[in-house]
């Protein structure tokens, strides 16, 4: 029989609807019935791709004795952390200074109050490898609060003075220098791996904010290591298991040290972080790998992670039929059935196939020799080894989608949209993929009539419903992808979007006391504290993309206060940029924008016509990453062509030269002459 999830549109909370446990999502009955009755709260928090969560739900949640203790003793609350991140911050908090650890699943348990007195991550149904199992955490919980609920108190008493305290800014007094960019440098290039690529030993996670501001530090000059640290990383990931051979797309992370085997789920925000950095090392060296991986990753979206209205789905599972990673591994006769003994071999040989294989009995494909080597050593042209991949890889994807696939959670998330929009954008400019940029224009527009109601961004999207009102991230990372679709299209009206979610955001989320931002609006329940989380992850943190995109707000739109509101935060966290810089990656990538006085080009053309593609092909055929790009496409007729230049300082009172498309690039306050050549254009982009 069902219980109440049954209801929810979490995927996640849906896979758990048919539990034994009488499950509650979070909200008010469950908090009333906690009070009510006087029973703490047991609160598991989870995600739909997190294989750890599906053992302790196949171990736990479907044991009856087990889910009867449950019953008994707790109001027992189910969340979906990618739906409240809110709430997966401020316990999360509360385990790790529990436990000094933290992950998923994570089991907290709440007085009625919503305050934590215990937790931990995974529980094991019996006591195994000097873990208590659940049965015997549940009994000491429930003993604990019944009889020494003193002792309870003072936990939450505790607890709840301490939390909240990593989210707090100073007041920022410090002054903003290159000093502390390279002090960053100097801190992540002890920690690089030189024989793997990657920073830090297994279990090694891409960290591409990191690489990010590795090439912004390439870029001004100030060490040329910095790009060969990227590219290393870059490298060894493509060719690695963590990368999906056939599919493309990056699994979440490597195990071990050298990217060979990785935890197997999909995460949409990793592939459009992703995404951006391999076409960002693209734009610096020219190189096809980056650019064939860039287009990979994002064909893979359009493949499988896309909505038909147009809406990016979140994450691909690690298990299918109960299995991590089956969906993915290949036994050599498989290989030679499908592509016969010839090619079957040779392609098996250059993907690492062997009998004893690599994980556990089967193959993870991954490219163990450069491709030039392995031609050399098979007797083959380089060309003949690229002809063998080409025919041979849609032959065996072709087969893979025959087995049964890892579970896709297709709820649609909006701050991870805006990351993979800015990626599509970026991408289809670049590229000039059209396609690509009509899969950004088709989610922006998604976002636009789905996740937009009343004033309000809202968080996530499945099935007809969207719900849950957003937070920072959400805004600040629509925001980003508005921009970007902007300036690949001109396209006015995601400006203005921009703006007026700029405004929302600054309302909603400002905290004019310390001159940051809180992840929670105004208008969000009140929790135990409210998040703060200032460290850039998995994903860049709200505060971080909301300074940037306003920093890029205040140019675009000479609007003074977004410039004020964009840099504040930049001095409170200096130090930590300096001293911790993986857990602020996304910030030196701000602070850089905010110091190096970024370039201001505005260009005025038609359309597709030619000298206008050829001025934004200069634009966009290079690494500009302190750069705002406005412009006007002059053969737009009507209300878009006429208000295309109000409120942008850059493109009042400019327009074509002699008829002819026109640049204009200006930096700090000075202009130089229009162009209408590429070459010279070309001549005043360079640092």
């Amino acid at each position: 029989m069902a219980n109440r999830l049954i209801n929810e549109t979490s995927p996640y909370l849906l896979q758990h609807a048919e539990n034994p446990v009488d499950w509650y999502a979070w909200g008010e009955e469950a908090l009333s019935r906690s009070r009510d009755e006087d029973k703490p709260i047991l609160l598991s928090i989870g995600y739909s791709a997190c294989h750890w969560c599906h053992v302790m739900e196949r171990e736990s949640f479907e044991d009856e004795a087990i889910a009867n203790l449950m019953n008994a003793n707790f109001v027992n609350i189910k969340v979906d952390r990618e739906e409240r991140p809110d709430l997966d911050a401020v316990y999360m908090e509360a385990v790790q200074m529990l436990t000094g650890s933290g992950g998923w699943p994570m089991t907290v348990f709440l007085t009625p109050e919503g305050k934590p007195f215990y937790g931990g991550t995974y529980y094991p149904p019996t006591d195994r490898m000097g873990m208590p199992g659940f049965p015997r955490v549940l009994l000491a919980v429930t003993e604990a609060y019944r009889t020494n609920r003193e002792e309870v108190e003072r936990v939450t008493g505790q607890l709840t003075e301490q939390m909240g305290r990593t989210g707090q800014l100073p007041q920022g007094t410090n002054l903003l220098s290159v000093d502390i960019l390279h002090e960053a440098y100097s801190k992540l290039a002890a920690n690089f791996d030189y024989q793997n690529g990657g920073f830090g030993a297994a279990p090694k996670f891409p960290q591409p904010m990191t690489p990010e501001f590795l090439l912004r530090y390439y870029h001004h000059g100030y060490n040329q290591r910095a790009l060969d640290m990227v590219e290393m990383t870059l490298e060894k990931m493509a060719y690695g298991g963590m990368y999906d051979q056939l599919g493309g797309g990056f699994h979440r992370y490597s195990t071990d040290a050298y990217w060979l085997v990785p935890h197997f789920e999909k995460m949409l925000y990793d592939n459009a972080l992703l995404a951006r950095l391999y076409l960002h090392t693209f734009q610096i060296t020219g190189k096809r790998l980056y650019r064939r991986i860039t287009e990979e990753i994002l064909d893979y979206v359009v493949r499988e992670m896309t909505d038909p209205l147009g809406g990016f789905y979140s994450a691909q599972d690690a298990d299918s039929e109960g299995v991590e990673g089956k969906f993915f591994v290949w036994a050599p006769d498989e290989i030679t059935a499908a592509l016969g003994e010839e090619d079957g071999n040779l392609l098996g040989g250059f993907y690492g196939v062997t009998e004893a294989g690599n994980f556990e009995g089967s193959n993870i494909l991954n490219i163990h020799q450069a491709p030039e080597a392995f031609a050399l050593e098979h007797g083959i042209t380089e060309e003949d080894l690229e002809s063998l991949i080409a025919r041979g890889k849609p032959v065996l994807l072709e087969e893979r989608e025959k087995r049964i696939h890892p579970f896709r959670d297709d709820k649609v998330i909006a701050s991870w949209n805006g990351l993979m929009l800015r990626a599509f954008a970026e991408a289809g400019a670049t590229l000039g993929r059209g396609d690509y940029l009509a899969a950004a224009a088709a989610n922006a527009d998604f976002i636009d009539d789905e996740m937009y109601r009343d004033g309000r961004l809202l968080r996530t999207y499945r099935e007809g419903q969207s719900r849950i009102e957003g937070y920072l991230e959400d805004y600040a990372c629509v925001i980003d992808g508005f921009i970007a679709l902007y300036e690949a299209t001109f396209q006015r009206k995601w400006l203005d979007r921009a703006v007026v979610l700029a405004d929302t955001m600054i309302e909603l989320f400002w905290d004019e006391g310390v001159g940051g931002f809180y992840d929670t609006g105004l208008e969000h329940e009140t929790l135990v504290t409210r998040p703060r989380d200032v460290f850039d992850n998995a994903q860049p943190c709200g505060g971080s993309v909301a300074a940037e995109v306003l920093l890029r707000l205040a140019i675009i739109t000479g609007n003074e206060d977004y410039n004020l509101k964009g840099s504040q935060p930049l001095r409170a966290l200096s130090r930590v940029m300096s001293q911790a810089p993986g857990g602020a990656a996304y910030w030196l990538g701000v602070l850089d924008f905010y110091i190096s006085l970024p370039k201001e080009i505005a260009i005025f053309g038609s359309g597709n016509d030619e000298d206008t593609t050829a001025l934004l092909n200069t634009v966009y055929g290079r690494f500009l990453p302190n750069r705002v790009l406005v412009g006007v496409d002059m053969s737009a007729q009507g209300e878009e062509s006429a208000t295309s230049s109000e409120g942008i300082p850059l493109l009042e009172g400019r327009g074509l030269v002699d008829g002819k498309a026109a640049a204009f690039v200006c930096q700090n306050y000075v202009c130089q002459l229009p162009v209408t050549e590429a070459d010279a254009l070309a001549v005043q982009l360079q640092d």
